[in-house]
């Protein structure tokens, strides 16, 4: 049985409930398991401590004991970093199976956590800009910035978070595979989001000030259920 038995009719793993009328998706994806490891986990500092550690210890034991002295003091040392690979490996497929990043044409919605898995739901119009960070292999990382009243605990996005940006987070998008197609779609949705919520304030004063002043208080009540929502996995 898998998690999708859990969801509601009609509802795709990763979303919050069924897409509303009108609403398409436009992306959907996950980290991949070699970015995960490797810039997430740093895997390969994990290798490089461990073999270094090992080396010196080699290099102390074969000057007094010969080299069968040396690989009983190194290969311990060893043994425990291959085991710490496992782990990071492990965890790093877990996060890899758990995460689905699903943009669609109103918000980006990131499904995150292992142990209690979340959903961000992050409307477009409150993100104010998306970088992108890509790799040789082609994979990148796409952190979204938020207006400043807008916060998420970052140990609650992580690894889904962009680094040191610890007071005020920002959720990425990490390791997404053809990171510069993903931005290709990104860019323009944010663009037209920003340029339909020009355009209805343009609207609403052109209709004159009395029908301005209705329209503020109207987007003032119904910004709450456009901020920042998360939702636990049931």
């Amino acid at each position: 049985m898998s998690d999708s038995d859990f969801l509601p009719e009609g509802t795709l793993r990763g979303l919050p409930g069924p897409l509303p009328p009108g609403e398409r998706i436009l992306w959907r994806g996950a980290p991949t398991l070699s970015g995960v490891l490797l810039r997430a986990f740093h895997a390969r500092l994990v290798m490089v401590w461990f073999a270094g550690t090992a080396t010196v210890l080699a290099i102390g034991a074969a000057a007094s004991g010969g080299p069968a002295r040396a690989l009983a003091v190194a290969g311990p040392t060893l043994l425990i970093g291959l085991a710490a690979l496992g782990l990071l490996s492990f965890l790093a497929w877990l996060v890899h199976r758990t995460t689905v990043y699903t943009l669609t044409d109103r918000r980006m919605v990131l499904h995150v956590g292992i142990a209690l898995p979340i959903t961000l739901n992050l409307p477009l119009t409150r993100i104010e800009s998306a970088d992108l960070r890509l790799f040789s292999d082609g994979t990148g990382d796409i952190p979204l910035r938020l207006p400043p009243g807008e916060r998420v605990a970052y140990l609650h996005l992580w690894p889904h978070a962009r680094p040191w940006r610890v007071s005020r987070p920002e959720p990425m998008l990490r390791s997404v595979p053809e990171a510069r197609s993903v931005v290709a779609l990104l860019a323009p949705a944010l663009a037209a989001q920003a340029e339909g919520s020009a355009g209805a304030a343009a609207e609403s004063v052109a209709k004159g000030p009395a029908r301005a002043l209705e329209t503020a208080a109207t987007g003032r009540a119904s910004a709450a259920p456009g901020r920042l929502a998360t939702a636990g996995a049931r």
